[in-house]
């Protein structure tokens, strides 16, 4: 894992800048590291292909995650409301609140997604690196899965999630 600190001073992050992995379901542009802003924040771009679920009906208990959409149309669960959002929309994903977004188009959706405190931008990298089913993220980064909300909202909405359809 690569790693930064904040003395890494002045840049632009052009738009082919920044660690990327795939997870699948959707892929991870790195573009802030915690280290990089003190730990008060991290900065990924997800882009999302048409019709899938980027991340399953989730909750974390240290991140607030922010989403700003540049392209597409983004869907997403937030508790127990689906809202929609378009190119210059902003979503607002509070700690403790279920959530999942997904690509709700017919074209690539992308999203900046601004987490705070930074740091778990950790997971993705670490979800990309690992096939180990018995990782426990839950204690490692507080997050918690609901896999049969996660499944209502595949079927609700006809979406791929490509982590789960490969089992």
């Amino acid at each position: 894992m690569k790693r930064f600190d904040v003395s890494q001073g002045p840049r632009i992050v052009g738009p082919a800048d920044g660690k990327f992995v795939d997870l699948g379901s959707c892929g991870v542009r790195f573009m802030v590291w915690a280290e990089e802003s003190g730990g008060g924040f991290s900065l990924v771009e997800h882009p999302i292909p048409p019709r899938h679920l980027a991340s399953p009906v989730h909750r974390h208990s240290k991140e607030d995650e922010y989403s700003y959409v540049l392209e597409g149309r983004l869907g997403a669960l937030l508790g127990d409301q689906v809202v929609f959002a378009n190119p210059g929309d902003f979503v607002f994903k509070p700690r403790d609140q279920w959530h999942a977004f997904w690509n709700a188009g017919d074209s690539r959706c992308r999203i900046l997604e601004i987490i705070s405190p930074g740091g778990f931008e950790h997971y993705f990298e670490e979800l990309a690196e690992t096939a180990d089913p018995d990782v426990d993220w839950t204690r490692r980064y507080g997050n918690e899965i609901d896999t049969a909300a996660t499944s209502r909202i595949r079927e609700r909405f006809g979406l791929q999630f490509p982590r789960l359809d490969r089992r």
